[in-house]
């Protein structure tokens, strides 16, 4: 049986512990070019259990667009401004969604990435 085709679009999730981390994080994502868009969403109440203990803490949700491409680049980038010792980061892919806005998302997702027609010296 094949896989199925990877998305070229991913919502990643994750939470951070206070609204200024949630901002600062979803802005140096935008300005590495590794996210179109991040929404930073309300405070919300979580409620896991963690080294065998139930706990409950106010988080800041971040959903944020971007390219399946950037993901590696953006998983490390959340992983090294994180202050979890274990960030929830988990990546959703997008079935389906208007053209001209996953274009947008394409362009602005992968600045930080190469072009692989620049690298490729038979290009030119």
């Amino acid at each position: 049986m094949n896989a199925p085709p990877q998305s070229p679009f991913l919502i990643v999730l994750t939470t951070l512990p206070d609204p200024a981390s949630a901002q600062a994080l979803a802005a140096a994502l935008i300005e590495d070019g590794l996210a179109a868009c991040v929404n930073v969403l309300a405070p919300c109440t979580s409620v896991y259990r963690w080294q065998g203990k139930v706990e409950t803490a106010i988080e800041t949700p971040l959903l944020i667009k971007t390219a399946t491409a950037a993901y590696p680049a953006l998983e490390a980038a959340i992983r090294a401004r994180h202050p979890y010792e274990l960030p929830e980061i988990v990546a959703v892919p997008v079935e389906r969604g208007l053209p001209a806005y996953l274009a947008w998302v394409h362009a602005n997702a992968t600045r930080s990435q190469p072009d692989p027609a620049s690298s490729d010296p038979s290009a030119e």
